[in-house]
């Protein structure tokens, strides 16, 4: 029996689907009627209903109970995996992967009186994400650079580490990551230019297949006048480096 037909009532707005299915079906249903799409890495806040996250989470948490079953684990007996599903379930809802189910975070933006035009640094950022091939972590560090204009919009310096994380609380790979990054700190200062450069660590080559526990992947994405003034990417670069 699925998780939504525990009960007939309503959840915090939302009413138990029939015996359609899960209610993944229902919001899966939604997405595909307005031609979106629900990759790993997208956001899918806009599609999901009142209530319906519990549900969800509900879902999640019955499914991975059948896992563990698979897995010929007991975890009736098991004291120490008797609530694992549930753990779990929670988890990959509420925390790891919460940038696919919640809206962006709100960030006031501030007009750039002062007509601030030199070079901002801000970093390094600690950051955690899964790998969307094995959901192993990949934990690692960001660094974001801003060459401002008279009409870019400024924000708060916690605020990049509060939109950075809404990117990588979702399965991705850190390639596609720091190009999201971009795209969101763009959209929201509309700067002269923009850099992002990301280190990282993956567990999906440190656990698993080479165990290699030095591997690290670095990589970059320049935008406007980074892209364009090599003195201004060199100096980026350099500052960084230094810390």
């Amino acid at each position: 029996m699925s998780t939504e037909k525990n009960n007939g009532n309503t959840q915090g707005g939302a009413t138990h689907p029939d015996d359609a299915g899960y209610i993944s079906q229902r919001i899966r249903n939604r997405i595909s009627q307005a031609g979106a799409r629900f990759y790993a890495n997208d956001n899918i806040a806009r599609f999901i209903e009142p209530g319906e996250l519990d549900l969800l989470q509900q879902e999640v948490q019955e499914k991975m109970q059948a896992v563990l079953a698979s897995l010929v684990i007991d975890t009736d007996s098991d004291h120490n995996t008797n609530e694992t599903a549930k753990r779990v379930a929670k988890m990959y809802v509420r925390e790891v992967f919460a940038g696919r189910y919640t809206e962006a975070p709100q960030v006031t933006e501030f007009p750039n009186i002062e007509k601030l035009n030199e070079l901002m640094i801000v970093g390094p950022i600690q950051v955690r994400s899964a790998c969307s091939h094995h959901l192993c972590p990949i934990m690692g560090k960001v660094w974001v650079g801003i060459m401002p204009n008279e009409h870019s919009n400024l924000i708060g310096l916690s605020k990049y580490a509060r939109l950075i994380a809404w990117i990588m609380q979702r399965p991705q790979i850190q390639e596609e990551a720091v190009k999201h990054i971009a795209d969101l700190l763009m959209k929201k200062m509309h700067p002269d230019g923009l850099a992002v450069v990301m280190d990282a660590d993956h567990f999906c080559m440190q656990w698993r297949g080479v165990k290699d526990l030095d591997s690290r992947m670095i990589n970059s994405v320049m935008r406007g006048s980074f892209l364009k003034d090599s003195d201004l990417r060199r100096e980026f670069l350099s500052l960084i480096r230094a810390r």
